[in-house]
C-alpha cells in the first residue's frame, strides 16, 4: 500500500499543466490503481454538461486506463463505481474473481479519492476552458469579420449592387449553401436575390411566422419553405428602429463532415450582420430618394422657368385704359393663369384661369389652355363661340375629375365697352369711380365639365376712373390663423378705398394685405390678380 501512494504522491508532484489539461496525469493514476488491483479498467466521469442545451447534463468520461471499455458495460465483466464526490464517479472492472465492492479496492484511502475527484475536476475544467477558448477566439474571428464584411456593404450606395453584396457575404460568413434575400414592398417581402437554389418569390408581411422570428438556430421558425429542398434554416429580419426592411435566410451550413445545422452563434452572429445590412440598406435607400428629390427639383425648376415663360413678361398700351396683373403659385409651378390676347380688330382681351389641383398636373393643363388659345385666336374672336371650343378641347384632352373657371374679358379701344364671358370662375368685381361696385357673375359651367356646355356673352360700359379686377379664388379664400377667409367683401372694401390710386400700388398693396391676413398661416391654392382701369 505505501508503494502505491508514493507511485501516486509522486505522479501527482511531477504532473505539469499540460499533463492536467491532456489527461494523461489521471490516466498514469488510473493505471497505478488498476495494476496495484489486478483491474482490467477503469475510468472517471464527470457529471455536467455536454452540450449546447440547458438540459444536455449526463456522466461522461474524462480519463480512462486499462481495457478499452464502456463503463456502463457489466453484460461480462465484473462492475463496480465509487462515488469520489456528487459529481465525479470511478468506474472499474476485471474479468473474473470476487464480487468485491470498489469501496474495498487496496489503497482507496479518502486522500487517493480526493486526488482522483480534484484531477478530474482540473482535468473537466481544462477541456471547457479549452473549449470556450475556442469559442472565443471563433466570436473574435466572426466580430473581425462582420467588421469587414460591414465597411464593405457600407462602401456603396447603388441599391442593387448592394442587395448583392449583402446575401453573397452573408452566405460566406456562416459558410451557409443555401441563401435568400427579401425586402419589405407594399406588405409584402418581395424576394430580391437567392444563392444556391430556388426561393419562394414573395410572403406576405403579415403572416404570422414574422412576428417573432425564432432566436433559436435549430429551426427557421416555420419558414423552412422559403428555401425549398433545404434541411436546416436560419432567418433573421432586417430592421432599423423596429421598422422592417427586409428578411435574411441562410439554408444549409457546409463543414468538414458535410452539411448539418447551424449553432446559437450563428444566429447572433447573422442578427449582428443584419444590423449591419439594415443600416446599409438604410442609407442606399435615403440616397435613393435624395437624387429622385434632386431629380425631381430640376424638373419642377424647368418646368417653373416654362410656366413663367408664358405668363405675360410685358403689359400691352391700351391708350388711356391701364392694364396690369401679378400671380403668386403655392409651389413652384401652379394652376392659375393670365395673359393678354392679341385681337385682329385693334381690341385687347385680358384673360384669369384657374385649374382643379396644383402642382405638375395643374401646371400641364395651364399649358394646354395657353396653346389652344393661341392657335384658337388665329381663327376666332374672342366670345361665345371660342369659349365653347376651348371648353371641348379641355373636356377631349384632361381627365373627368380636370376642369378649369375661366373668365374672359375684351375691351374696345373707340368706345371702351367691355365684353366679358365667365366660366364657373370666380366673379369679377367692377368698382365705378364713384365707389359704387357691380359683379361679374358666371354665365356656364367650368371648361371641361361638359363638352357641350354653353355660355353668355355680358357686356359692361367702363367709364372714367372705372376699376375692373379679375382674380382667382386664392385671394378671396386665404386663410387667417383662426380659419377665416379673406373674402370678397374684403377685397371689394380693399378696391374701393385705392380705386384712385396707381395700379402698381394697388397691386403691391393687395399682396401686402393678403399676406398680412394670413399672418404665416399656410396657403394651399395659387394666388392670381389682373387689374383694368380707364383714367
Amino acid at each position: 500500500m505505501k508503494e502505491l501512494a508514493d507511485n501516486l504522491w509522486s505522479i501527482l508532484k511531477h504532473a505539469s499543466g499540460s499533463d492536467w489539461e491532456n489527461g494523461s496525469a489521471l490516466k498514469r493514476l488510473l493505471r497505478e490503481l488498476c495494476d496495484a488491483n489486478d483491474l482490467e479498467g477503469a475510468t472517471l466521469d464527470v457529471y455536467g454538461k455536454s452540450g449546447d442545451s440547458a438540459q444536455d447534463r449526463t456522466w461522461r468520461m474524462v480519463a480512462s486506463a486499462g481495457t478499452n471499455r464502456d463503463s456502463t458495460d457489466s453484460k461480462s465483466h465484473w462492475h463496480g463505481e465509487h462515488s469520489l464526490t456528487s459529481s465525479v464517479r470511478l468506474s472499474v472492472w476485471r474479468a473474473g474473481g470476487a464480487p468485491e465492492s470498489a469501496e474495498e479496492l487496496r489503497g482507496m484511502s479518502p486522500q487517493l479519492a480526493v486526488s482522483l475527484a480534484a484531477g478530474a475536476q482540473l482535468v473537466d475544467l481544462a477541456s471547457r476552458l479549452k473549449a470556450q477558448s475556442f469559442q472565443d477566439n471563433y466570436r473574435v474571428v466572426t466580430m473581425e469579420a462582420l467588421y469587414d464584411v460591414g465597411l464593405a456593404i457600407a462602401s456603396t450606395l447603388n441599391l442593387d449592387e448592394l442587395t448583392d453584396g449583402i446575401l453573397l457575404r452573408a452566405v460566406s460568413l456562416l459558410d451557409a449553401r443555401r441563401g435568400a434575400l427579401y425586402l419589405l414592398q407594399n406588405g409584402r417581402y418581395e424576394l430580391e436575390g437567392t444563392i444556391g437554389g430556388d426561393a419562394v418569390q414573395a410572403i406576405d408581411a403579415a403572416d404570422e411566422r414574422f412576428e417573432a422570428l425564432s432566436s433559436s438556430a435549430e429551426d427557421c421558425n416555420g419558414l423552412e419553405d422559403l428555401l425549398p429542398g433545404s434541411s436546416h434554416c436560419l432567418a433573421v429580419p432586417i430592421a432599423v428602429d423596429t421598422e422592417a426592411l427586409g428578411l435574411l435566410t441562410l439554408a444549409d451550413k457546409e463543414s468538414r463532415t458535410g452539411i448539418g445545422p447551424f449553432a446559437g452563434d450563428d444566429q447572433r452572429a447573422l442578427s449582428l450582420f443584419a444590423n449591419q445590412a439594415a443600416i446599409a440598406l438604410e442609407n442606399a435607400k435615403l440616397h435613393k430618394q435624395a437624387l429622385e428629390k434632386e431629380r425631381l427639383e430640376r424638373e419642377m425648376e424647368l418646368a417653373a422657368d416654362i410656366q413663367r415663360g408664358i405668363l405675360p413678361s410685358q403689359t400691352p398700351n391700351l391708350g388711356d385704359v391701364e392694364l396690369i396683373g401679378w400671380n403668386r403659385p403655392t409651389r413652384q409651378v401652379g394652376g392659375d393663369y393670365y395673359g393678354w390676347l392679341r385681337l385682329h380688330n385693334g381690341h385687347t382681351g385680358m384673360v384669369v384661369a384657374d385649374v382643379t389641383g396644383k402642382g405638375m398636373p395643374a401646371a400641364l393643363l395651364v399649358n394646354t389652355l395657353h396653346s389652344a388659345l393661341d392657335l384658337l385666336l388665329d381663327s376666332i374672336e374672342p366670345g361665345v363661340k371660342l369659349v365653347e371650343r376651348l371648353n371641348r378641347h379641355v373636356a377631349e384632352s384632361s381627365r373627368s375629375n380636370k376642369f378649369i373657371t375661366m373668365i374672359m374679358m375684351t375691351v374696345s379701344p373707340e368706345n371702351h365697352t367691355v365684353n366679358y364671358i365667365n366660366a364657373g370662375h370666380n366673379p369679377g368685381v367692377l368698382v365705378r369711380a364713384d365707389g359704387s361696385h357691380e359683379l361679374l357673375n358666371a354665365s356656364g359651367l367650368p371648361l371641361g365639365l361638359m363638352p357641350q356646355s354653353s355660355y353668355e356673352l355680358g357686356q359692361i360700359e367702363l367709364n372714367s376712373g372705372d376699376l375692373v379686377c379679375l382674380y382667382s379664388d386664392g385671394i378671396t379664400e386665404c386663410e387667417s390663423p383662426a380659419e377665416e377667409e379673406y373674402g370678397l367683401e374684403r377685397l371689394v372694401e380693399f378696391l374701393t378705398e385705392r380705386r384712385t390710386e396707381e395700379l402698381s400700388k394697388v397691386l403691391k398693396d393687395m399682396e401686402q394685405d393678403v399676406t398680412r391676413f394670413a399672418a404665416g398661416a399656410v396657403q394651399h391654392d395659387d394666388q392670381t390678380v389682373v387689374l383694368v382701369r380707364r383714367r
